[in-house]
């Protein structure tokens, strides 16, 4: 029974007062301690190592950038530098770079910043050392050149007296006595003996082989050493060439400098000469005469030809003889020799300048070529 003025509970309030309370559960002290910190430690190693690489590949960008020899060239070396006149400082160590005499061009940069030598470089030629202390090199550019050179420039397609009167003007060495050493010593032993190249060759002048450049010649050079450094030049430049074509067809070193030589002369447009050089083989392999204006030129001057011109008694006179000069008639730069030791295959035996680029014409036939001849008489193209 129970007391009448006892209310009855609601049954869930029942049932909350009748339960024991639940425990809490607690998370073990060890699950903290394992599980949270192994992603942290996987997230800080592989920060860390993220870090190495970072740094090792900025390490690795910073020797490239700033320590690496970009020449490749070994210490100890001569070299000779060229420092244009108004160059800047990055132009100045790019051509010190680049011929070795200091390692690095980034690096000098910043070495003549820091030593406030911007602005204090002289221009002039320099005979430096590859591997040089940036220091060294950079307390001798602002020195100064202590040796003299003269900047002589020979054009392509120069003979020999062209060259000679060059020399004098700007070197001061006498035309006579450049003159008399390119046309006589080619056959000297010593020079033969350092210029393999020389070998095919069985005239006794140097024509054709004085090398078109630039050169920096230096004060007090004497006629044989500026020839020398010409030869020197002619076997840098040639050492690539090919000799295998012109070999099976008959033609030695000697003969690719003399049809090289005639190409300088005979084509002025620079994609004319492959197709001149093949002209000059085809004759040379049917034993036609090569009839080439050039040649007569080189013996009676450049002037107009007149007929009696064409009838000159002279080895050079390929109107009168068969097959190549006995030498060249000029010296001619690398395009022309690559054209005469490799030139076009065709079967073009004329041609003729008959347009106003001073490009030409090619034909396998006379009558095509009276043709050509005809219209250029009328107006060039």
């Amino acid at each position: 029974m129970r007391d009448s003025n006892e209310r009855p509970q609601p049954r869930a309030a029942r049932e909350r007062t009748s339960r024991a309370p639940r425990p809490v559960k607690r998370r073990r002290v060890s699950d903290e301690i394992v599980r949270k910190p192994r992603g942290s430690r996987r997230g800080l190693a592989l920060g860390l190592l993220t870090l190495v690489v970072v740094l090792g590949l900025a390490g690795i960008a910073g020797w490239y950038s700033l320590l690496r020899n970009e020449s490749g060239a070994a210490p100890g070396a001569a070299v000779q530098v060229v420092i244009p006149a108004k160059s800047s400082s990055a132009q100045i160590a790019t051509l010190l770079a680049a011929k070795g005499a200091v390692p690095n061009a980034l690096m000098f940069r910043i070495r003549a910043r820091m030593e406030k030598a911007d602005g204090k470089l002289k221009p002039g030629t320099y005979d430096l050392t590859t591997g040089m202390d940036y220091l060294d090199v950079m307390a001798t550019l602002e020195e100064g050149p202590k040796t003299v050179y003269f900047t002589l420039a020979i054009p392509e397609g120069w003979t020999i007296g062209q060259v000679a009167k060059r020399v004098e003007s700007v070197t001061g060495v006498k035309a006579a006595e450049f003159e008399r050493i390119a046309r006589t010593q080619a056959q000297d032993r010593d020079l033969v003996a350092k210029y393999p190249f020389l070998r095919a060759n069985k005239t006794p002048s140097l024509e054709g082989y004085l090398f078109p450049k630039t050169y920096q010649v230096k004060d007090g050079s004497s006629a044989r050493k500026i020839v020398e450094q010409m030869l020197a030049q002619f076997g840098h430049e040639t050492a690539a060439l090919d000799l295998t074509y012109a070999a099976s067809a008959g033609v030695t070193e000697h003969g690719i400098v003399t049809i090289a030589s005639i190409i300088e002369r005979e084509a002025s447009v620079p994609g004319d000469r492959p197709l001149v050089a093949s002209v000059i083989y085809n004759r040379l392999a049917k034993k036609m005469k090569l009839q080439l204006d050039s040649t007569v030129m080189y013996v009676v001057g450049n002037k107009t030809l007149s007929l009696a011109d064409l009838k000159v008694s002279s080895p050079y006179n390929t109107y009168m003889n068969v097959g190549l000069p006995p030498g060249p008639i000029a010296s001619p730069g690398l395009v022309a020799l690559q054209a005469a030791a490799a030139p076009e295959k065709t079967t073009f035996l004329y041609y003729i300048m008959d347009h106003k680029d001073g490009s030409q014409s090619f034909t396998t036939t006379y009558d095509e070529f009276l043709k050509l001849k005809a219209q250029a008489k009328k107006g060039l193209k």
